[in-house]
């Protein structure tokens, strides 16, 4: 259980932060910043949600996901292999990869690139999906310089491909899909 009585502790006005093990560390450091990008994933998620009230089935898949990240967090923010904590699992990541693919199976196949827009509802998937590419981005370099749960990189990698097919599902299917043009503005 999670209690938080105090929010503003100054613990941080020197420029740290604490993980979950107690371990203070720089808030530039490149776990703070692969965290701190997993939370703005969730934040950008939470306004794509705004476009899915009519699609319960995306909202219900979002409301999910927006917990998985926590779990992200929660993995990322204890480092090591501390026993008895939360960790991100592969069936987190298989049960997005198993979304993806049902929710693939309901649009055309592509015939060009998808540029960001069409419906808001599309154009907030895209931006989500770039939001959560940058955390995948941050978190292998993390994992280059220290332990990190590979779990935590597929689940980011095969999040931003659900969202890519949620803005063709919020796009009509595929049908309102904005194409890339090759060229056409030579």
């Amino acid at each position: 259980m999670v209690r938080l009585d105090v929010i503003t502790t100054r613990g941080g006005d020197a420029g740290e932060t604490s993980l979950g093990d107690g371990t203070r560390l720089r808030k530039d450091s490149l776990r703070i910043e692969a965290i701190g990008t997993v939370d703005e994933t969730n934040a950008v998620l939470g306004l794509l949600r705004l476009h899915t009230a009519g699609d319960a089935e995306a909202d219900a898949i979002l409301a999910r996901i927006q917990n998985d990240l926590f779990d992200l967090g929660a993995d990322l923010c204890v480092p090591g292999e501390a026993g008895g904590r939360l960790r991100l699992a592969a069936a987190q990541t298989a049960r997005l990869e198993a979304e993806a693919a049902a929710l693939n199976a309901l649009v055309p196949p592509l015939t060009s690139f998808v540029l960001p827009g069409g419906t808001p509802g599309a154009a907030a998937a895209h931006l989500a999906r770039t939001v959560a590419r940058r955390a995948e981005r941050v978190t292998v370099a993390l994992a280059a310089a220290e332990p990190v749960n590979p779990e935590a990189i597929r689940y980011l990698n095969r999040l931003s491909d659900l969202l890519f097919i949620l803005s063709r599902r919020l796009n009509g299917n595929g049908a309102g899909d904005v194409l890339w043009a090759p060229g056409a503005t030579r």
